[in-house]
């Protein structure tokens, strides 16, 4: 009988509860060891990272793939168009816009409504004030559009990760988007061609031409014309 006992698989669970009722009882706590944690989308539609209630951290941004002043792309991988984009950021900035607004737009006649408008802003200046300072008033939404697409990091939080400041300004989100609004009206209209470069080299490396986004058409020629022969 000992023995039945003691090769009950049972019996060891029946001692440990024994023992365990002899511990001194210790109420659960329901609070987490860690501050709960939320996800949430932003403004744009982006998702934000996980963060503090209350305290929402932005997921991380990628940076320029070139700099603003780097007029022949990278130093680590030439690209054979960054040329032609700096020549015509420097002699027709009106088909280099109308270009990237082709690209990122992707519709029929864009070039056309944005180079266009350009041109006339761009005469407008050059007669009244003798420098192209009327068309960045025009062109800076666009340096918005194309950060906020490819969630890039804008100047506020490439001057916070460098030096540290413009912080407070990246706590509230409807604070740092006018900070990088204004900072993009800035590079428009002080660095104009560099920054319509710039835009052109990001976006030919991201987006193809909407051109070359044609489908292939399958054509069926027919046999030719069989005889019979003699």
């Amino acid at each position: 009988m000992a023995n039945n006992e003691e090769s009950n698989p049972l019996l060891s669970n029946q001692q440990t509860e024994v023992k365990d009722e002899k511990k001194p009882y210790k109420p659960i706590s329901s609070d987490p060891p860690f501050p709960a944690k939320t996800m949430g989308w932003t403004a744009d539609g982006l998702p934000m990272g996980h963060g503090v209630v209350g305290q929402p951290m932005m997921m991380s941004r990628a940076q320029w793939d070139s700099g603003l002043c780097a007029c022949f792309g990278r130093n680590d991988e030439f690209c054979s168009s960054d040329i032609e984009v700096c020549l015509l950021g420097s002699t027709v900035p009106c088909v280099l816009y109308g270009s990237n607004a082709e690209r990122l737009g992707s519709a029929p006649g864009t070039f056309a409504n944005h180079c266009l408008p350009y041109t006339g802003l761009y005469l407008i200046g050059q007669s009244f004030f003798g420098s192209n300072c009327v068309a960045p008033f025009f062109t800076y939404s666009s340096r918005t559009a194309i950060r906020r697409k490819f969630n890039l990091e804008g100047s506020c939080e490439a001057l916070n990760r460098s030096c540290g400041c413009c912080g407070s300004f990246l706590e509230d989100e409807m604070q740092r988007e006018q900070c990088e609004s204004a900072c993009e009206f800035a590079t428009h209209f002080f660095c104009h061609p560099c920054a319509l470069c710039q835009e052109g080299r990001e976006l030919r490396r991201r987006l193809p031409h909407p051109g070359f986004n044609a489908q292939q058409v399958l054509i069926m020629i027919p046999p030719n014309e069989q005889t019979m022969g003699r």
